[in-house]
C-alpha cells in the first residue's frame, strides 16, 4: 500500500470511528424514558368502576337531599395520571363530569383538575397521608367564591368515603355532601 492510500485508510477509519463515537455519545446522552414513582402509583387506588351515594347537604349549593354517582377511572397513557369520567344524580339533576389526576413532583404535591356539565371547572391540589387524600381549592358557584376541601379517606381496596367542605375563610368548615364509593368487583 502506497503512503498515500495509508493515509486515506486511517483517515475513513478515524471518521468511522468517530461516527460511532459520536452515535454512542449521542445514545449515552439521552434521557431515559420517565417511569412513575411511588406517588403516581398511588393514584392507581381510583383505576376501576366506582359507584357513589351521599347527601348534599342544603346550603349554597342548594336544598340538600341524596345523590347517586358512577366513575370509570383508567391509566392515561404513560401512567403517570389517572382520568375519570362520571355521572350522577342529586338535587340539581343529572351530572356529568370529567377529572385528571396526577402528581407533580416538582411541587411534590397531587392535583386534581375537574369539570362538569354544569359549567364549573375546578384546580385542586392535594396530599396524600396514610389513607387520607385532603384536596383544596377556592371555588366558584352561584357568583360566590369560597375555600373548599374534599377528603377522600380509603376505607378498603374497594371502597371509600369522601367529604365535601366549604369555608368562607380557610378556618370554620361546613359540610356541603358527604358520602361513600364502593369499587365494582
Amino acid at each position: 500500500m502506497t503512503k498515500q492510500g495509508i493515509t486515506r485508510h486511517l483517515a475513513a477509519s478515524c471518521l468511522t470511528i468517530a461516527a460511532f463515537g459520536v452515535v454512542a455519545l449521542a445514545q449515552a446522552q439521552a434521557p431515559a424514558t420517565p417511569k412513575p414513582g411511588p406517588e403516581q402509583k398511588a393514584l392507581g387506588y381510583f383505576v376501576g368502576n366506582w359507584t357513589g351515594e351521599g347527601e348534599m347537604k342544603p346550603g349554597p349549593l342548594g336544598p340538600g337531599g341524596k345523590m347517586t354517582s358512577t366513575d370509570s377511572c383508567q391509566w392515561f397513557e404513560g401512567g403517570f395520571q389517572v382520568v375519570c369520567r362520571g355521572k350522577g344524580t342529586g338535587p340539581m339533576g343529572s351530572m356529568t363530569s370529567l377529572g385528571v389526576m396526577s402528581y407533580s413532583a416538582a411541587d411534590k404535591g397531587y392535583t386534581y383538575y375537574g369539570i362538569d356539565n354544569m359549567g364549573s371547572s375546578e384546580l385542586s391540589t392535594g396530599t396524600k397521608s396514610g389513607s387520607t387524600w385532603t384536596f383544596g381549592a377556592t371555588s366558584h358557584f352561584g357568583g360566590q367564591t369560597f375555600k373548599s376541601r374534599y377528603t377522600v379517606v380509603e376505607v378498603s381496596p374497594t371502597s371509600y368515603t369522601f367529604k365535601w367542605e366549604s369555608s368562607a375563610d380557610g378556618t370554620k368548615w361546613a359540610t356541603l355532601m358527604e358520602g361513600k364509593s364502593t369499587k365494582a368487583k
